[in-house]
Formats: C-alpha cells, sequence, structure tokens
C-alpha cells in the first residue's frame, strides 16, 4: 500500500473517529447531572413549572434520545452551535473571538518552549554528566513541577505589583474597554477593507502577553528538555553517529542531522498532541491573568452548565486532535524513511 492508499485509509479512520467523538460527547452531556432548564429560569417567578416547560420545549429538551442526537450531529458537522444559555450570543462568533487570543498564547508558548527544550536537550545530551548537563535537568524539574498558577501569582507581585514594568492581567489596557483601541490603519486587499493595528496597540498587546508567555513557556520548556535528551541519549550510542565522527564530520551536523533527526519521532507525537490540544487553552493561566481565551471560557461554562459553549469546545478539539495525529503519521515517514505506509 503506497501513501495515497494510506492518506485514503486514514481519511475514513478521521471520518469514523468524528463520528465517535460525536457520541460520545453527546451521551457525556446527557448523562451529566441536573436540569439545563433550572439554570435558565427565574426561581422567584410565579410559573415556575411552565417557564421550565418553555424553555425545555425551546431548547429539544423533551424531544426523544435519537432526535436530539440526529439534531445535534447535524449541528456539529454544519459548524452550528447554537446559541449560550448564559448570553445568548452566537458561539460561533465567540469563538471566532476568542480564538485568536488562545492561538496567539498557547501556540507561541508552545512553540517557544518547544524551540528553548529541544536545544537544550541536544546539549544537555552531548554534554551528558557534566555540570551542565544536571544544571538543565535541574532547572527542567524545578519549572515542569512548579504550579503553573504560583509561578503566575509571582511574575504579577515581581514584575507588575513591585516593579511595576508589566501590566496586572488582561490582554489589553482596561481603557479600551471603555473606549476604543488607538485608531488602525486600513489597507484595501481584493476589494476587502482590512484593519492594520497601530504600533500604539501592537506595543501594549505584547507588553499584556509578555509575562503569561513567559509563564507558559518557562512551565512547558522542560518536558521538552527531558525527553529530547532521552532520545538523544539512545541516539548518539547508535553506529551511525559514531561512524560519522569517526568521519570527522562537524559536532553539529552530527548532533542535529543525524541524531536529532532520527530522534525525532517521539517529539513529533508530542508536538501533535500539544498543538492539537491548543485550542483547549491553558485554563488556569488564563483565569489568573484574565485572559480572554478559550480555557477561561471553558472554565465558566463549566461552572455555569453551558451544556451548549461545552459541546461546541469539546468536539473542536477533538477535531484538533485527530488532525494533528494525521499530521504526524504522515511526518513519521518524511522524517524517517525507514517507515513504510504498508
Amino acid at each position: 500500500m503506497g501513501l495515497r492508499s494510506y492518506i485514503v485509509k486514514r481519511i475514513f479512520y478521521m471520518i469514523a473517529l468524528v463520528f465517535f467523538v460525536i457520541t460520545i460527547n453527546f451521551f457525556v452531556f446527557m448523562l451529566m447531572p441536573g436540569d439545563p432548564a433550572s439554570m435558565l429560569v427565574n426561581p422567584q417567578s410565579r410559573n415556575v413549572r411552565e417557564e421550565m416547560e418553555r424553555l425545555n420545549q425551546a431548547w429539544g429538551f423533551n424531544d426523544p434520545v435519537h432526535i436530539k442526537y440526529y439534531k445535534y450531529a447535524i449541528n456539529m458537522l454544519t459548524w452550528n452551535f447554537g446559541t449560550s444559555f448564559m448570553t445568548g450570543h452566537v458561539i460561533a462568533n465567540d469563538i471566532a473571538w476568542r480564538l485568536p487570543y488562545t492561538l496567539f498564547l498557547i501556540g507561541g508558548s508552545t512553540i517557544l518552549s518547544m524551540v528553548i527544550g529541544v536545544l537544550l536537550g541536544v546539549l544537555a545530551a552531548y554534554k551528558r554528566g557534566t555540570r551542565l548537563d544536571d544544571t538543565n535537568v535541574v532547572l527542567a524539574l524545578i519549572f515542569y513541577s512548579l504550579p503553573v498558577f504560583w509561578m503566575a501569582m509571582m511574575f504579577l507581585l515581581v514584575f507588575s505589583k513591585q516593579l511595576k514594568w508589566l501590566p496586572m492581567g488582561q490582554a489589553y489596557p482596561v481603557e479600551w474597554l471603555l473606549g476604543s483601541p488607538p485608531p488602525a490603519a486600513s489597507l484595501n486587499i481584493l476589494g476587502a477593507t482590512v484593519a492594520i493595528p497601530s504600533g500604539t496597540e501592537i506595543v501594549e498587546r505584547i507588553r499584556h502577553a509578555i509575562l503569561p508567555l513567559a509563564t507558559l513557556t518557562l512551565f512547558q520548556y522542560g518536558g521538552w528538555l527531558l525527553l529530547t535528551r532521552a532520545t538523544m541519549l539512545e541516539a548518539l550510542t547508535e553506529d551511525y553517529v559514531l561512524t560519522a565522527k569517526a568521519k570527522g564530520v562537524k559536532t553539529r551536523t552530527v548532533l542535529l542531522k543525524h541524531a536529532l533527526k532520527n530522534a525525532s519521532l517521539p517529539l513529533i507525537t508530542n508536538a501533535a498532541l500539544a498543538f492539537g490540544f491548543m485550542v483547549s487553552g491553558a485554563i488556569i493561566t488564563e483565569s489568573v491573568y484574565n485572559w480572554p481565551g478559550m480555557g477561561r471560557w471553558i472554565f465558566e461554562s463549566i461552572d455555569l452548565r453551558n451544556y451548549p459553549v461545552m459541546q461546541a469546545v469539546f468536539y473542536i478539539i477533538g477535531l484538533c486532535v485527530i488532525i494533528a495525529n494525521f499530521i504526524a503519521d504522515l511526518l513519521y515517514g518524511i522524517i524517517d524513511p525507514r517507515i513504510k505506509y504498508d
């Protein structure tokens, strides 16, 4: 079976997995305790039962299970996520507004931690047993073990409260909530007007993102360092690495082109999972820094039993994980030619 047949086969598997995720997602929320209508009705209303019945009819809570499942599957497949119980906003619009904040924060911190962790892991493996190796491992374990909420609060205490170098959370100045951001320029691209943020707005957004990015980067890089070090230690003892050294190949080439390339399969798997779950955000970090991303939204939705929001977000997370694993499987064959799609 060649690559084309493998891709076709995996696509069918992905379609089956999507329906599996939809089914699991549906029954998980069906079995959750509590009545969503009781969260929406006014307890001081004179006609509580009538109002709950009206809400059950409006939201389809009284429909048979198979009708509920059919409507839910169609809505998920067509990305018609409905409206939020609590705000009445269209969920797709809320996702479109919050997702860029999460992608910037989680994507940026994941890439930074990956680059820092992999490079330091390669260096630690090369300098195995030295003081540099011990220092890297100890620091990685410390930052990987520290509670992320404690790190975030310490950063706010030191850099915001004491030194006053950086703002106290939020993704933008509080004044923007009362007015509007600095005026932006506009650019006409193919007939569409695209707003270009001003220099002041860009600087302010970067200042507000420094502490959350630093917190997540320090928390994540240790895992990448330890994983890279473990895989590199095994690769450095292989015959092809020893042969390359004997031929006088540069150390950097041996480490990055020979050893790291063949030791990168576990890193690709870890990266696929990291980027697959990126949409879920960072619940604790976003809550501490009051960051308007997907993680904080999930936490608020769980607290308020906002089922439509949770169903939509968990479905999107499942899709991202499925796609990320598919991409990782394709990268395996590109990175390691020994892998055949049979």
